[in-house]
């Protein structure tokens, strides 16, 4: 196993891309804190990963909310001693015209995915540092890089990460840390399929993809392990895209 007796975090761990990595951890031999803000998901991802034998802590958290991104630090600390492994995944999507954005709106989603983000690596990044080594997994999309309409905040947050993974993967490498993401494309979770997008629309966009099928939360597990493991000591600063070949032909 790539990961045994690691201990891992990873928030939005309740539900599609979060839970589906943190399984992938416990198979893999690690132990998980599960963050989110949905405790009850958190805590059916716990009991998975119990399943298989190894430990897991759930962690109610928002993690806009610095005072609430403190609290959980320590906590995952106290549970297991160690962070060897931090993947940001957490998020929310604001479908609308940037013309109809409203403040508000603009706010809760960077303040969510990219601040949220940024205080999480902040947060473990000092531990990690303390301890000499760490991996930093952030999950941005190919948002981050390729524009479509209705998606201006998201997108926006969504190009922060990947400077910001760029800019943590430079200062911490020296502290013995390596700072990567996942670029996502078009991936079946719970945030996606119940946007403002109707079946028609979903399945037109499947058709389009390279692959011929939009992406399962699975499909990222395998690189979400292999930049989590030994493999990938020589890697920094990278954005993996995981789209089925979306931008590679993309119009």
């Amino acid at each position: 196993m790539k990961l045994t007796d690691k201990v891992a975090v990873v928030t939005g761990g309740g539900s599609g891309i979060g839970r589906a990595i943190s399984l992938a951890y416990a198979a893999e031999g690690a132990d998980v804190v599960v963050v989110d803000q949905n405790l009850e998901g958190a805590d059916e991802t716990v009991a998975r990963i119990v399943a298989v034998g190894r430990r897991g802590v759930a962690i109610r958290t928002d993690i806009s909310d610095p005072a609430q991104i403190t609290a959980m630090v320590e906590r995952a600390a106290d549970a297991f001693g160690h962070v060897d492994i931090l993947v940001n995944v957490a998020g929310i999507m604001t479908a609308a015209a940037l013309l109809d954005t409203s403040l508000e709106q603009w706010d809760r989603t960077l303040n969510t995915n990219l601040r949220g983000t940024f205080l999480c690596l902040q947060g473990i990044g000092r531990i990690m540092k303390e301890q000499g080594h760490g991996k930093i997994i952030n999950t941005t999309s190919i948002l981050g890089t390729h524009a479509r309409p209705k998606r201006g905040a998201y997108a926006a947050s969504k190009a922060g990460i990947i400077l910001l993974t760029q800019t943590a993967a430079v200062e911490l490498g020296p502290d013995g840390i390596q700072v990567n993401a996942i670029a996502p494309g078009s991936i079946e979770t719970p945030m996606v399929m119940t946007a403002a997008v109707s079946a028609e629309a979903q399945a037109k966009k499947a058709a389009a993809i390279p692959l011929r099928r939009r992406g399962e939360p699975e499909d990222l597990t395998g690189a979400a392990v292999f930049l989590a493991s030994a493999d990938s000591d020589y890697i920094t600063g990278a954005i993996l895209t995981i789209d089925g070949g979306m931008t590679a032909g993309i119009e």
